[in-house]
């Protein structure tokens, strides 16, 4: 039992004698858990495979060191890596008053020197941007004199940076200290995203910035950008300025400039994040029609045109220039090698008003079904952004529609409930198509009380499929819809909630103790406090070092 790491939560014991009355909203199916100590601390995720003695170590802040190890393959011009040692140490050592114990106080058995970082592939990766095949595997070994950190590339080595930062505690005197541990680790899934809607509520750079610094310290390694729909075009286009001038909240102050794209991207990669950028198409187009004359269908009420548009116009061949020309451009904006492109939602209701669209339903003898039309449409944009070399993420719908795809298109499923987003899975699976689940991890739903039980017991493979099927399911993404999300109450509604998804999605599938979860999560969301991220308490308690707020 490991006693000394867990000091840190004697601060944040729930007295059950003193919760009062339960209140008759909270779910039924949800379980009041009293807070105790975890013998794996605050760690979370939980790695895979981690032994934690009660040995433990002091570090001082003005002698403890990170480096660079001699045969590192990412030495001091690895400016990635610097960047994250500056950081962690601030971590380490954050909030602390005075440096306790000073070197010469220490005895040789008292001491850790400092962490010690060795990278091992000969491409490290440092001026590289992640990928869904990075290797982000790392161990840890803390001992003394120092700590040593091993990974092939430099995307383990942050994690490595993110743990060790979990394993350090504060004692009775305010020293910091960490315990002899020995760490191999590595995530159950290579895609463990976030979504964020900046459509329907602008977000702010520096709420974006705060929320991938976040989402590091919580191991997701993709922020899926949900940058344009109907209500606004904040995506300021070189080619097509004019998108955002009139599609955009405002034209100034409301819009990611190409140089606000740019930061958002290199910090994500200095954290080792991946930004995919969703441009969601036919539908969820309105904001685009203000900018781009005749690229919305013209809506019709009887033999005259209503006033109102509808989807992209799929007949004309001008709507396709357009998209090239914009999807050639984002394709250089975005480095990843996936773009997502939607697909979901379409609305017949205007094709089917309109006279021009039921003339080429004719001549193309599509008859009534307009599916046919939303896949004729979504055929030729998934040449476009394959004439551009990348790959595309699509909603659900467009598979279910018989849409023909690419071998190494990803399947994202979202609709139905468990049962049939269950069977979504198995079907998409079976097709020999790559997914990634989000169904159970639409964090905008709230309900009082602890919900992030529900999305902690939510797995990906949960379906009834062989292995190989099981295989194709790369990962999952919490996605938080902004129809009453902006910066205001942005970060507190997904954390740490989507914490919860980020541990589902990161360790062994035999990590399902739920009141486990429930004490090492407490102690991590009082660090994501005392880091400055105003994440929501899970229940009665309190922090050593409570929100302070900007």
């Amino acid at each position: 039992m490991f006693a000394a790491a867990t000091q840190l939560v004697v601060l944040l014991v729930v007295l059950s004698s003193c919760r009062g009355r339960r209140d008759d909203f909270i779910d039924e199916g949800i379980e009041e858990i009293a807070l105790q100590s975890s013998k794996f601390g605050s760690l979370w995720p939980l790695p895979q495979n981690v032994q934690i003695s009660a040995v433990s170590f002091k570090l001082a802040r003005d002698t403890f060191q990170i480096f660079d190890a001699k045969l590192s393959t990412a030495g001091p011009s690895c400016s990635l890596l610097q960047n994250a040692y500056r950081r962690y140490y601030e971590y380490f050592f954050g909030g602390v008053k005075k440096t306790w114990p000073l070197k010469d106080e220490w005895t040789d058995s008292a001491g850790l020197m400092g962490l010690q970082v060795l990278i091992t592939d000969p491409e490290p990766g440092c001026e590289q941007y992640p990928s869904v095949t990075a290797d982000e595997s790392y161990q840890l070994f803390v001992d003394q004199p120092f700590a040593v950190l091993k990974a092939p590339k430099v995307w383990g080595a942050l994690h490595g940076l993110e743990t060790f930062s979990q394993l350090v505690y504060e004692d009775e005197f305010g020293a910091k200290n960490v315990n002899l541990t020995s760490i191999s680790d590595f995530p159950r899934f290579a895609h463990r995203g976030i979504l964020l809607d900046t459509s329907r509520h602008f977000l702010p750079v520096k709420v974006i910035l705060a929320n991938l610094e976040t989402m590091a310290m919580n191991k997701f390694n993709v922020f899926h950008w949900h940058i344009v729909d109907d209500p606004s075009f904040p995506y300021l286009s070189r080619k097509f300025p004019q998108l955002s001038q009139k599609g955009a909240y405002h034209p100034y102050t409301h819009v990611y400039t190409p140089a606000d794209v740019k930061m958002i991207i290199e910090f994500a990669r200095l954290r080792g994040i991946r930004v995919i950028p969703e441009f969601d198409t036919p539908g969820h187009t309105q904001s685009w029609g203000k900018g781009q004359s005749d690229l919305l269908t013209p809506c019709f009420a009887g033999s005259k045109p209503s006033g109102s548009f509808g989807p992209v116009n799929p007949i004309l061949n001008t709507t396709y220039d357009f998209m090239s020309q914009l999807f050639q451009e984002i394709s250089i904006v975005f480095p990843d090698a996936y773009v997502h492109l939607g697909g979901d939602e379409v609305d017949f209701t205007c094709w089917k008003s309109n006279p021009d669209i039921q003339r080429f339903m004719e001549q193309q003898g599509f008859g009534q079904d307009y599916g046919k039309l939303e896949s004729f449409y979504i055929q030729r944009l998934l040449d476009i952004v394959a004439s551009t070399k990348k790959g595309y993420m699509i909603w659900q719908e467009v598979f279910d529609n018989g849409v023909k795809l690419k071998a190494d298109t990803l399947i994202h499923v979202w609709k139905g409930t468990q049962q049939q987003y269950q069977n979504e899975m198995a079907k998409v699976t079976s097709s020999g198509y790559q997914t990634l689940l989000s169904t159970p991890w639409y964090l905008n739903r709230i309900a009082y009380g602890q919900d992030w039980q529900g999305h902690y017991k939510a797995d990906p493979q949960d379906f009834q499929g062989t292995d190989e099927q099981k295989k194709l399911v790369i990962g999952g993404e919490a996605c938080l819809w902004g129809e009453y999300v902006d910066a205001t109450n942005l970060t507190p509604r997904l954390w740490p909630r989507a914490s919860a998804v980020a541990e589902r999605l990161w360790s062994a599938k035999t990590v399902t103790d739920i009141s486990d979860a429930y004490n090492r999560l407490s102690v991590h969301r009082c660090r994501m406090v005392e880091r400055g991220i105003p994440a929501e308490p899970l229940f009665s308690s309190y922090c050593p070092y409570e929100y302070k707020g900007i």
